[in-house]
């Protein structure tokens, strides 16, 4: 496993064969984003876009809170350089810190969501921008704006609802309290609880079988989850997939699948 160069102090960025680790690392702050977490996580996201050899990502944290959202305290202990960086490339990237909680823009590839403790605010917002994820036992979400007067401003009145029942995405949201990982799982927040200090293990499971198939078919099958959603109307959808399942089809990766599956033999894909 290799520490990128794109890392900060507070996102550690690493690549393990094919998967992008990036572990959120202010555990002393209970890993409330800051700019210069910020700023590594908007690196990680387009740097998981631009590389072939990347086929998924893995987002974790270091200490015993997954996230606590955002830094109410402003940043106060933010490094001064990093935070020159980081207004630097918002006059160049103005919606970079959306970017970089997964609100815009997000990767076309898998991420996988790996939560130990507790992940409030922006820590449970930020997850529905990832498409698998696993909790540990231990783990604590909740979207808690409204109990201190704010708004969710990561898209949670958006996603939320699409991706669990409305009545639950609207006790979530208007009631502002927290739920467990139990019934995180109830809800269909999350795909998998596993004991504390297994989740990343678990999570490496989920990448090891996406890493095993045809690349270009993951990633037009992320482009249609994130595309085609219920806003657009299912004729118009079904174009759409048509679109993006004939490059595919008429892949390298389709033409060895085909072999494989008929050889009774692992497949070797090349991403061609």
């Amino acid at each position: 496993m290799a520490e990128l160069d794109i890392s900060t102090e507070t996102c550690i960025v690493e690549q393990e064969g094919n998967v992008l680790l990036v572990t959120l690392n202010r555990p002393e702050a209970k890993n409330a984003f800051n700019s210069q977490m910020l700023l590594g996580l908007y690196r990680a996201w387009r740097l998981l876009d631009e590389r072939d050899d990347l086929y998924c990502a893995i987002l974790t944290a270091n200490g015993d809170t997954f996230c606590a959202g955002m830094d109410l305290k402003a940043g106060a202990d933010d490094k001064h350089d990093a935070t020159e960086e980081f207004m630097a490339l918002m006059a160049e990237v103005p919606n970079v810190h959306w970017q970089a909680l997964l609100r815009d823009n997000r990767p076309n590839k898998p991420l996988i969501l790996a939560v130990e403790g507790y992940a409030l605010a922006g820590g449970t917002e930020i997850l529905q921008g990832t498409d698998i994820r696993v909790a540990a036992d231990n783990a604590v979400f909740g979207i808690t704006e409204v109990a201190r007067g704010l708004y969710p401003m990561s898209g949670s009145t958006i996603r939320l609802r699409r991706q669990i029942p409305y009545c639950l995405a609207a006790e979530m949201l208007l009631c502002g309290e927290h739920i467990t990982a139990q019934q995180a799982l109830d809800y269909g927040l999350v795909n998998k609880v596993v004991p504390a200090g297994t989740v990343l293990e678990a999570a490496r499971e989920y990448a090891t079988k996406i890493c095993a198939n045809g690349p270009l078919a993951v990633k037009a099958v992320v482009t249609s989850l994130r595309q085609h959603q219920e806003c657009m109307a299912e004729d118009e959808a079904m174009l759409a997939s048509d679109a993006l399942a004939g490059p595919v089809f008429a892949s390298s990766d389709a033409k060895e699948g085909m072999r494989a599956f008929k050889e009774k033999r692992p497949a070797r894909f090349t991403g061609s």
